[in-house]
C-alpha cells in the first residue's frame, strides 16, 4: 500500500510539528512494508525539513505537484510556471496592499518585505476586528507563514522575476478581502496553463496546470508499481480533493472541509490529536 500525506492541518499539528505519535505510526507502517509519501503545497525543502527533524525519509509531491522528490532527494519531475505569463499578475497583486503573497522556486519562498509588514499589522488584530469564523483561519495562515523554513524577504519583487535562472513553480495569495482575492483569482483564470486551487478560504494558489497533489501522487505509485487502487490518501484542504479523487481509499481529518469529508472513505481524529496514527492504524487494521 502507499499512503499519501498531506502536512498543513493534516501530519503537522497545532505547533507545526510532526508529533512522536504520528511518527511512530509513519515507522511502523514502512516497517510493515507500506510506502509513506508526503504531498504538500510547501517547498520540498521546508517539507524535507519536517521529516529530519522527525528523522523521517519519505518521497515528497511538493508545491501542490509541481516537483515531484524521491526520499534520497532525486528529482522525478517537475513542473514550472510560465513566468513571463504571470508576471502582469503579480505586479497587479504587488500594488495592492490587502493582498499578501508568495513566491515558491525551487529552492526558496520569496516575499516582500511591505507584505510581511502587512501581514504582522493584519495579526496584531483584536478579536473584535475580525470575524469570528476567520480567527482560526488568520492565525493559521500566518503561522504556517512565519514557520516556513526557506523564506527570503526582498525589497522589490522585480529582483526574483528578473533573474533568468530563478524558475517560479508556485505562487500563492492571501487575503482577508474575498472580493480582492476573488479578482485575483480571475486574473491569473485568464493566463492560459494555470490551475488555481485553494488550501484555505482565504487564499488561492496558482501552478502549472498539470501540477496537482492527483498527478503528482500517481507518478509515484506508477514508480513503485502500485495500482491507484492500492493508495490510501490523508488530507484536510481543498488542494487535497485532486489525490482524493484518484486514490483508492481516501481519509478526511475532522478539521477537514466539508467537501472532503462528503467524499472520504473514513474520517480521523484532528491534526492536534495525532489524526495521521489514527489514520494509519485504520488502514492497517482494514489491510
Amino acid at each position: 500500500m502507499l499512503i499519501a500525506l498531506d502536512m498543513d492541518g493534516t501530519l503537522l499539528n497545532e505547533e507545526g510539528i510532526i508529533s512522536p505519535e504520528n511518527r511512530e505510526a509513519i515507522v511502523h507502517a514502512q516497517n510493515q512494508g507500506h510506502i509513506v509519501i508526503i504531498a504538500t503545497g510547501r517547498s520540498y525543502m521546508d517539507a524535507e525539513r519536517q521529516l529530519r527533524l522527525a528523522e523521517l525519509e519519505c518521497p515528497v509531491v511538493s508545491l501542490n505537484g509541481a516537483v515531484v522528490t524521491l526520499a534520497d532527494g532525486t528529482l522525478v519531475a517537475s513542473k514550472p510556471l510560465n513566468k513571463e505569463n504571470i508576471i502582469p499578475a503579480l505586479r497587479w497583486m504587488n500594488e495592492i496592499p490587502e493582498l499578501y503573497y508568495e513566491v515558491y522556486t525551487e529552492d526558496n519562498v520569496y516575499v516582500e518585505l511591505d507584505k510581511r509588514v502587512h501581514l504582522e499589522k493584519i495579526s496584531e488584530l483584536k478579536d473584535d476586528e475580525v470575524p469570528e469564523e476567520l480567527r482560526w483561519l488568520l492565525k493559521a495562515m500566518i503561522d504556517q507563514q512565519f514557520q516556513q523554513a526557506a523564506v527570503t524577504y526582498v525589497e522589490d519583487m522585480e529582483e526574483i522575476w528578473g533573474k533568468e535562472d530563478k524558475v517560479i513553480y508556485k505562487t500563492l495569495a492571501f487575503s482577508l478581502n474575498l472580493e480582492l482575492l476573488k479578482e485575483a483569482s480571475t486574473r491569473f483564470a485568464a493566463i492560459p496553463g494555470l490551475i488555481i486551487t485553494a488550501s484555505h478560504p482565504n487564499n488561492i494558489e496558482i501552478n502549472h496546470q498539470d501540477a496537482n497533489k492527483g498527478a503528482g501522487v500517481s507518478m509515484l505509485a506508477k514508480h513503485f508499481g502500485m495500482a491507484l487502487e492500492q493508495v490510501a490518501v490523508m488530507g484536510d484542504s481543498y488542494n487535497d480533493l485532486p489525490m482524493f479523487e484518484v486514490a483508492g481509499y481516501r481519509i478526511a481529518m475532522e478539521n477537514a472541509a466539508s467537501i472532503l469529508k462528503e467524499t472520504a472513505d473514513f474520517i480521523t481524529l484532528s491534526n492536534a490529536e495525532h489524526g495521521v496514527a489514527a489514520g494509519i492504524r485504520h488502514l492497517l487494521d482494514k489491510a
